[in-house]
């Protein structure tokens, strides 16, 4: 283990207990939203949205955990062993807290690509789309699990030998996944920008079609990692323990940001999707008012689409005194 490695693991230790900072504020913001006072009784949805936050928050708590103590351990504890952090990591890479460590991270990658297929398809409305980031899926269970178990020998070292080839294997697949479905969702919705905008106008498309609206909906900020980290893993680099840290935390925060998104209501739905055939790019935006499309502060969401007709809600500055229905007849 050379002097650089031990850094690249240091800074990700660090990285993580920012990142870490920056999941647990996501995740109280989403259960507040949740459970705040006055709100309805809690919907299926609703209660699928606590549970997989919860267990995302979970996973990755036992993932930062387990390599915050392995670099105690390593740096503190045994730093005045024979052979030094050098060789007690090499020693005990395999040790019993550590594949609790793998195992949540590839749990967590598993949840975290179910979610983005099944975005996939919401946002294309199509089953076909996913067939084979599905194929894809499939296979990382199978290499997920020979990961654990090779990461996990005895003796073994994630970084070396054959559990460093399953480990690439295992992250290309994954990885692979989620530039594939990273590009479909970005592809769609860049697509469908002109036609929201024909509809809605531009401040009230927006919402739905800004540069955070794309990254979001996309977990942009995951599959930028993932490639970073099998690029360095490929070049067997020191630095792939730091790009490591990266991903698994973004395999948490990026899932996170869409369900509170999904609770703010300006998320893609099918229906958003659905709503504006080809017909409707060419249609003028005069469905809506020009003292309505020049709010600056207007707040406009989809909420309800029938066939033949679009019903638009307006709240203007926040206050539900002042919203405003309006029909456009296509």
């Amino acid at each position: 283990m050379s002097s650089f490695f031990q850094n690249s693991y240091y800074i990700g230790i660090n990285v993580n207990a920012i990142l870490y900072g920056v999941e647990l504020v996501l995740y109280f913001q989403t259960m507040g939203m949740l459970f705040r006072d006055g709100r309805a009784k809690m919907t299926t949805s609703d209660k699928f949205f606590a549970c997989f936050s919860t267990a995302l928050m979970f996973l990755i708590t036992i993932y930062m955990s387990t390599e915050a103590v392995f670099g105690e351990e390593m740096w503190i504890v045994h730093a005045s062993d024979p052979g030094g952090p050098a060789l007690y990591f090499e020693e005990n890479a395999s040790i019993w807290y550590q594949t609790w460590g793998t195992a949540s991270g590839v749990v967590l990658n598993w949840m975290t690509d179910g979610l983005m297929i099944y975005r996939c398809y919401v946002v294309w409305n199509s089953f076909y789309i996913v067939i084979f980031p599905i194929f894809l899926f499939m296979s990382t269970w199978g290499l997920g699990i020979l990961e654990i178990w090779a990461s996990g020998s005895p003796g073994a070292n994630f970084f070396k030998g054959n559990a460093a080839r399953i480990v690439l294997a295992y992250f290309s697949t994954t990885i692979g996944l989620n530039v594939l479905t990273t590009i479909l969702i970005c592809i769609r919705i860049l697509s469908q920008a002109k036609r929201v905008e024909g509809v809605l106008g531009r401040t009230g498309s927006r919402m739905y079609t800004n540069a955070s609206a794309l990254i979001i909906e996309s977990a942009l900020p995951y599959a930028a990692g993932g490639i970073a980290s099998v690029i360095s893993m490929g070049l067997n680099s020191d630095i792939s323990v730091l790009m490591g840290s990266f991903y698994i935390m973004f395999a948490c925060i990026s899932p996170q940001l869409l369900i509170l998104r999904v609770l703010k209501g300006r998320v893609w739905t099918r229906e958003t999707t659905s709503a504006f055939p080809t017909t409707f790019a060419a249609a003028p935006s005069s469905g809506l008012t020009d003292s309505t499309r020049g709010m600056a502060e207007s707040e406009i969401a989809l909420e309800q689409i029938s066939k033949g007709r679009i019903l638009v809600s307006t709240t203007i500055s926040d206050d539900p005194k002042h919203e405003t229905t309006l029909f456009r007849d296509v």
